[in-house]
């Protein structure tokens, strides 16, 4: 059965705020607070990326800024070592957590929750820089109309369906509400789980009967 098309390359910002491994501390606080954007993407070469800035990598130069430099000797070692730091290539996170154009949006989702970021560079097959992906690109899905998802699930989904009575479909606020006869009961949850995959869906109600 049919699930969404929807895919990264859908959703992401394509056009990148990035700095090379040699950009200065002072320069990195600057974009990061002229794009408000909590990360940026470290570049080699003509592109690849090699690891991400983010605003934590940057706070530990606050954090021990009154410090002396025996001092507080549980602190994690990484932290002091950023607290040092003075170029992106000395800051950064690496390897970067990165996520394919290709990939679902789903599968983005799923990174940024287990990692614990909130942006994503899109790396092609090759790990060059396609875009980025953050969390409220992710939530843009949810904004779609109601009646434009009834049309995606009615020719996606239920067309496909081996059934002689249409089944009926309504939508309200992303929820959708599937009415009707289904000829085979072992049908539903194969129907819930591909409705469930469309794009801008909040939750599904089944108020279907079985011959």
């Amino acid at each position: 059965m049919p699930e969404s098309p929807y895919t990264v390359s859908d959703v992401m910002t394509h056009t990148v705020i990035a700095v090379g491994r040699d950009a200065p501390f002072k320069e990195i606080v600057g974009l990061i607070d002229q794009w408000k954007v909590s990360a940026l993407p470290v570049l080699e070469g003509e592109g690849r990326v090699i690891g991400v800035v983010s605003e934590a990598d940057l706070l530990p130069k606050e954090e021990f800024r009154d410090r002396e430099g025996g001092e507080d000797e549980q602190a994690d070692r990484s932290e002091r070592r950023k607290a040092a730091a003075l170029t992106a290539g000395e800051l950064m996170s690496s390897p970067a957590v990165t996520v394919h154009a290709v990939a679902p949006v789903t599968e983005a989702a799923r990174i940024m929750a287990r990692r614990h970021v909130k942006r994503l560079p899109v790396v092609d097959a090759v790990g060059m820089l396609q875009g980025v992906v953050s969390r409220s690109d992710l939530l843009k899905g949810f904004l779609r109309d109601d009646e434009e998802i009834a049309e995606e699930i009615r020719h996606s989904i239920l067309g496909h369906l081996p059934v002689t009575t249409p089944l009926t479909i309504s939508v309200t606020d992303g929820v959708v509400t599937l009415g009707g006869s289904m000829p085979d009961r072992t049908l539903v949850p194969m129907v819930a789980r591909a409705v469930r995959a469309v794009e801008g869906v909040v939750d599904i109600r089944l108020d279907l009967t079985h011959r």
